[in-house]
């Protein structure tokens, strides 16, 4: 009689045990759904706790340890994200959950700027042949990462052998087209001064440096023509020389800012429009 009651006493705790998780679970779920990121933190971290305290199966330490990653990405701490997304990594206990949880450290490290890491963490998951059949699914987000890192033609190239997102391939396709070159830009500045600025589209600051050059280019060939050496490198070789470097500093100036101009407009379509899987 003794050892029945032990044995409906060990069964009942355990069902209360797995209820007061469930109800500290769900909770969490609640304030994580609502946006109220850090209080579900707090929630998840209890229920990890509790887990761990009765012996509960691993599934709880997995999914505490999962979400809390995920408050800490929704909320922007991107370090705090991806240690715990790693220790959801040893938890968990089969394939899915596993692969899941390291793309997810791949999207934190793209988020935070991290890209070699998130390469590497890609390059890892390759060498392991119990995800060989996840090779598209990396190599999605290793065209992440090249367009995170700037690297857009590389990014179209992976998405286009893999026939992967098309909707990508487009818009890496158009900031391809419409980047302007930094070398061309300087490159014509140095030959015909203000044809870099035209070229990125600033034609009143392009065609008044041309101006400046041909004036102060006159001047100095008529102080020198007329054998006034000293008004000829002062008033004449030293300003139009400042107005022949300037054009080609401004040129790569404008060249750098009206592709990041492209750069961030690109970025906003995928954040604001993009349907598919995003960092």
């Amino acid at each position: 009689m003794k050892k029945l009651l032990l044995i409906f006493f060990l069964f009942f705790s355990a069902l209360s045990a797995q209820n007061s998780l469930e109800s500290i679970r769900a909770k969490a779920d609640s304030l994580y759904k609502s946006g109220n990121y850090f209080d579900a933190i707090t929630e998840y971290k209890r229920l990890r706790f509790f887990a761990e305290l009765t012996n509960s199966p691993s599934e709880y330490s997995y999914y505490s340890n999962f979400m809390i990653g995920k408050s800490y990405k929704a909320g922007a701490r991107f370090d705090d994200a991806v240690k715990y997304f790693f220790k959801a990594s040893l938890d968990a206990d089969d394939r899915g959950k596993e692969f899941r949880t390291k793309i997810e450290m791949i999207k934190v490290n793209i988020l935070r700027g991290t890209l070699a890491r998130a390469d590497e963490i890609i390059e890892e998951i390759e060498k392991d042949e119990r995800f060989g059949d996840k090779r598209d699914s990396l190599n999605y987000w290793r065209a992440w990462i090249n367009i995170f890192n700037d690297k857009w033609d590389e990014a179209y190239r992976i998405l286009k052998e893999n026939q992967l997102s098309y909707d990508m391939q487009r818009v890496c396709r158009n900031v391809i087209e419409q980047k302007y070159s930094v070398t061309f830009a300087k490159t014509i500045s140095y030959i015909v001064p203000g044809s870099g600025l035209i070229y990125t589209g600033n034609y009143l600051q392009g065609f008044m440096s041309l101006g400046y050059n041909l004036l102060f280019g006159y001047f100095t060939a008529e102080a020198f023509a007329a054998e006034r050496i000293f008004d000829g490198m002062t008033n004449g070789a030293l300003l139009w020389l400042r107005f022949y470097r300037g054009n080609i500093q401004a040129a790569e100036r404008n060249a750098y800012k009206r592709n990041k101009e492209i750069y961030n407009k690109a970025l906003a379509y995928f954040q604001l429009n993009y349907d598919g899987a995003k960092p």
